[in-house]
């Protein structure tokens, strides 16, 4: 039995695919961990989506900022975009069904000893308050309400946690450093704009990671989100055994890869495809 941790497909079924053949993945085996946006950006969303509800449980996915805002197109919240190609899911006939497995995806999961997440976790938080934190987002989307969680998602603000946030603002927080986050002060104020490598940071900002003395600093944290982290492998000698990214830009025309967890707790071996380019590079990439 192996357990598989795999960045950002973004709708890049042909790679998966190859990457499942590359490893001799069987459902009936092994156990893959998807770390969020399954969706969105390239060819076949709805390829993606199908394969991996029809995997059951040998598919654990995490939600990320792609998949929640699909979720928001589905529900009306917001009108679908240029840059949006999730077009078939939304008119599919299984399409309801499929979004109704989406949207009860987790958040955030902890296996093997490793904390997983789509984007990062705030400095102050331990593995256990992001676990309880993720919840409540779940809770809030599986609930009688998702329309109304998904109408409050959106936005940048408040831009730091504290324990007595309540409301939709608690929400949008967690939300925010799952989903979105990259760089925040070591107070733990996230900034929305920066998508370039761990090196750019803005001024006064670190890579959430390399705050000093976060709460996870001693568990394994494997992520997604920040394709542009590929290009800082100078820097990545810096970040540790417990650091893991996992976005290394499929969509962009980089790879998709796949990290195989091993016997002792933060072990690893990393095994990639290399992948057709869907989208142009640009400055949003995510």
């Amino acid at each position: 039995m192996s357990m598989y941790l795999i960045g950002d497909l973004q709708g890049c079924q042909a790679p998966f695919q190859r990457l499942l053949e590359k490893i001799d993945f069987s459902p009936s085996r092994d156990t893959l961990y998807l770390l969020g946006d399954l969706v969105n950006r390239g060819p076949d969303s709805l390829g993606v989506l199908r394969q991996l509800s029809a995997l059951g449980d040998a598919a654990q996915c995490l939600l990320g900022n792609h998949d929640l805002h699909l979720l928001a197109l589905w529900h009306g919240v917001r009108p679908v975009g240029r840059s949006d190609t999730v077009q078939a899911v939304l008119q599919a006939a299984d399409g309801p069904a499929l979004l109704d497995w989406l949207r009860h995806r987790s958040m955030a999961l902890q296996r093997h000893g490793w904390l997983l997440v789509h984007a990062g976790v705030l400095p102050q938080w331990s593995a256990a308050q992001t676990l309880a934190l993720a919840a409540e987002v779940e809770q809030a989307l599986q609930g009688p309400d998702p329309k109304g969680f998904l109408s409050a998602m959106y936005g940048n603000t408040p831009d730091q946690w504290h324990d007595g946030l309540a409301g939709a603002d608690r929400l949008r927080v967690i939300v925010n450093a799952l989903t979105r986050l990259r760089f925040c002060t070591p107070d733990g104020v996230m900034e929305f704009h920066s998508t370039e490598g761990a090196s750019a940071a803005p001024q006064g900002y670190l890579p959430w990671f390399e705050v000093p003395g976060r709460r996870t600093l001693a568990t394994p944290v494997a992520f997604g989100h920040w394709s542009t982290l590929v290009t800082d492998q100078k820097r990545s000698t810096s970040w540790g055994k417990h650091v893991l990214p996992l976005d290394t830009g499929c969509v962009w025309g980089g790879c998709l890869t796949a990290a195989r967890l091993g016997a002792a707790a933060g072990a690893f071996e990393l095994i990639s495809v290399p992948c057709e380019q869907a989208q142009k590079p640009g400055p949003k990439q995510a």
